[in-house]
């Protein structure tokens, strides 16, 4: 029995799908009843891979109504545009690419992602809007520095008082759900143990690495974009640089590195190895944040907290 690959293109408004193996297309909008109506047309026929390229909010409604029911791929949107030139299709358009999204899953056999868990779901947007409260207190304090106008610093006052308490309740909800999840409550008790990891880059680390603890070491370093790339061509070699991955993720990890710098036993000496070798400063704060993440990853693999290395 052939099982499709199909490819699906999302907007703010439809829902492009395509069907690689029988070049079926249709189009359905982004709304409950346009997502079951697509639910029936992929309900036809198996179903391999479901094809998508994350759209924002857009894709939400789209991934909660599918996750768990069917396969889900989702893309990096850069890599499905350079598919398509590599195809030589230079045409943009939303049933193209739809189109070029199923041809992408099936030429390269892309293999479906892990199911998100609603808690899971629920997470992400706590920390996208924590996020975005951060950024905010940080644009309210450097604008406090400079405003000389007494009714401004009053109201930039009243709005760095509001914006802490969001926060508050932000970091306190995002608490009660990882408590409520027995395993992600026992993943958080292992990262914390970790030096340098406290409660809120665990919760961080536990929302944009979900996979935690099924990884091998170089997958962990890589979905957190910290694996440094070659760059070598003939007899040229240039500098090896970081890229990709997942920036939150990666976010998450410097400020926990800077504090394993100082207080973490082992990432200490390994810092200071590495600057006593000639490494810049940065490269060696990089190389904690992927040690990091790798210890952290093997020690939910294990089940166990950190223990300090003994001689």
């Amino acid at each position: 029995m052939t099982e499709h690959t199909i490819g699906i293109d999302i907007s703010k408004t439809h829902l492009d799908a395509f069907r690689q193996e029988d070049q079926a297309a249709r189009q359905f909008e982004n709304t409950p009843w346009g997502i079951r109506a697509l639910i029936r047309w992929l309900g036809q026929t198996p179903i391999a891979r479901i094809v998508f390229e994350p759209t924002g909010p857009y894709h939400r409604a789209l991934e909660t109504a599918l996750s768990g029911k069917f396969p889900l791929v989702k893309v990096n949107p850069l890599h499905a545009r350079r598919f398509a030139e590599a195809c030589g299709t230079r045409a943009k358009t939303d049933a193209v690419d739809a189109r070029i999204l199923a041809r992408m899953g099936a030429a390269l056999h892309l293999e479906p992602d892990t199911p998100i868990s609603k808690n899971q779901l629920v997470l992400r947007d706590l920390q996208v809007a924590r996020t975005a409260l951060i950024k905010e207190r940080t644009r309210l304090r450097n604008r406090s520095h400079v405003q000389l106008n007494p009714v401004l610093k009053r109201q930039i006052k009243a709005r760095l008082t509001l914006v802490g308490r969001q926060l508050a309740e932000l970091d306190a909800e995002i608490a009660r759900h990882i408590a409520s999840d027995e395993a992600l409550q026992r993943k958080r008790e292992i990262l914390c143990s970790i030096p340098g990891l406290g409660p809120i880059a665990a919760a961080l680390i536990l929302t944009f690495l979900p996979e935690i603890g099924t990884l091998d070491r170089k997958q962990a370093g890589s979905l957190a974009g910290l694996v440094p790339h070659s760059r070598e061509s003939g007899q040229w070699k240039g500098k090896s640089f970081i890229s990709g991955g997942r920036k939150p993720l990666r976010d998450a990890l410097y400020m926990p590195a800077l504090v394993a710098m100082r207080f973490n036993p082992d990432l200490k000496a390994k810092y200071d190895a590495l600057r006593e070798a000639g490494k810049p400063a940065k490269v060696a704060i990089v190389t904690l944040m992927r040690k990091l993440v790798e210890t952290a990853n093997a020690l939910v693999k294990a089940d166990r907290t950190w223990t300090q290395k003994t001689a």
